[in-house]
């Protein structure tokens, strides 16, 4: 019996398109003899949906197609099974049974432990980083300063919140004068580049920061790397068992890889007449040297902070984490961790002889043993201190508060 596997997607996110591309690209290889596919697309007003044109890339032409065709779902927990029901309809019927999710999703709300958080709650295994890892994969500040703590390498950086801006620019101008121009402003908690600038001076940095502000509350400046190399290493497995794969140098001609270099790209869609976007293979498309050409030393030193960087934020699944490398002293710089990375960087396990349908197979395979060990662990008592609460004149104090409450 084939293990039925729920691949989540989509989202309110600014990643929202990428996501789609990401799960359809895994959707497509993932072996059909040992699961069974569910896609479940998550839309941008956060309406649940399934159905099997949900895994057909030119359906999402037109989104309203979505609501007409596909069953409008919730997920959770009901007797002891997984179930997507319909919300609507006179019986509010049980569409499919999910033995395992699978989040496919990119950024804020989804990515971020949001989504993780509500698996883990219904208590469905799933695949990738529990809440904890999400969140701080996410979160920029948040991972430096735990980076920080590891004495990972980083270049020099500093973050702020909006409303500390807002309230006294001048400070804040002042914390990141600390640091050498050029700067580079994001936004903490967003992903595929959205709303980074590179900022010469003082000027640069006002209208950096007045842009990323659009998009998170929390901003992170850091220095820019000279004689910039930027390259990528992928690591599969948990706490316990790591693996790394071929590293690449990606090719930009703009000072960060920005989302067009990332996602927009490669030959017109037949629907370029109509308007549509391009269409792209998401990350897989990004110009690329792979295998990076590095010394042997450089090579080794990434490959270990990267297992380092991967267990100290207790990640799991399979992980991109993203380097800056000082072409001409060959200094290494950890930038940051993507959780669940674009294309699922298959790419980057494919150099190295894994081909995306094994990635995708052992993937589900970590999520399966992460399960396991979240529930060999206590997480409730029997015993319920509630009883006798009414006896020690509990619910008697509750009358003063609930007149209150009226």
């Amino acid at each position: 019996m084939r293990i039925k596997l729920g691949v989540i997607f989509g989202g309110e996110t600014v990643e929202h398109e990428v996501s789609i591309i990401s799960a359809i690209q895994a959707m497509n290889k993932i072996d059909q003899e040992k699961y069974e596919v569910i896609p479940i697309y998550i839309t941008k007003d956060r309406e649940w949906y399934t159905g099997e044109m949900l895994k057909d890339i030119e359906f999402y032409q037109d989104l309203s197609l979505i609501k007409r065709y596909a069953d409008n779902v919730v997920l959770y927990c009901r007797d002891g099974s997984f179930v997507l029901q319909k919300k609507h309809g006179l019986f509010k019927s049980i569409v499919k049974e999910i033995d395992i999710a699978f989040p496919i999703v990119h950024g804020t709300n989804v990515e971020d432990g949001v989504l993780q958080g509500y698996l883990q709650s219904i208590g469905i295994p799933f695949v990738g980083g529990n809440v904890y890892a999400s969140v701080v994969g996410q979160d920029k500040a948040f991972m430096k300063d735990i980076w920080k703590e590891a004495e990972l390498p980083m270049t020099n950086y500093v973050w702020f919140y909006d409303a500390d801006y807002r309230r006294d620019s001048s400070k804040i101008v002042e914390l990141v004068s600390k640091l050498k121009y050029p700067v580079i402003v994001k936004p903490a908690t967003t992903g595929s580049s959205v709303g980074i600038s590179v900022c010469e001076n003082e000027q640069d940095l006002i209208e950096g920061i007045d842009e990323a502000i659009q998009y998170d509350s929390k901003i992170v400046v850091e220095e820019v790397v000279k004689n910039l190399k930027e390259v990528n290493i992928a690591v599969m497995g948990n706490y316990e068992h790591q693996k790394v794969s071929e590293i690449e140098e990606v090719l930009s001609g703009n000072k960060f890889l920005t989302f067009n270099d990332k996602y927009i790209g490669g030959g017109k869609s037949k629907f370029a007449s109509k308007g549509a976007v391009k269409k792209s293979k998401g990350m897989a498309s990004t110009n690329r040297k792979l295998p990076a050409e590095l010394d042997k030393d450089v090579r080794s030193e990434v490959e270990e902070i990267a297992v380092k960087a991967f267990k100290v934020l207790g990640s799991s699944g399979n992980c991109r984490i993203d380097f800056l490398i000082d072409d001409k002293t060959n200094k290494v710089y950890i930038n940051e961790i993507n959780s669940i990375p674009g294309s699922l960087a298959f790419y980057l396990w494919d150099a190295k002889g894994i081909n995306f349908t094994s990635v995708l197979d052992e993937m589900i395979n970590i999520g399966i043993k992460d399960y396991k060990k979240r529930c060999s662990k206590t997480h409730s008592f029997d015993s319920n201190i509630l009883k006798g609460f009414a006896s020690n004149g509990g619910v008697k104090g509750m009358k003063g508060v609930k007149g209150k409450l009226r």
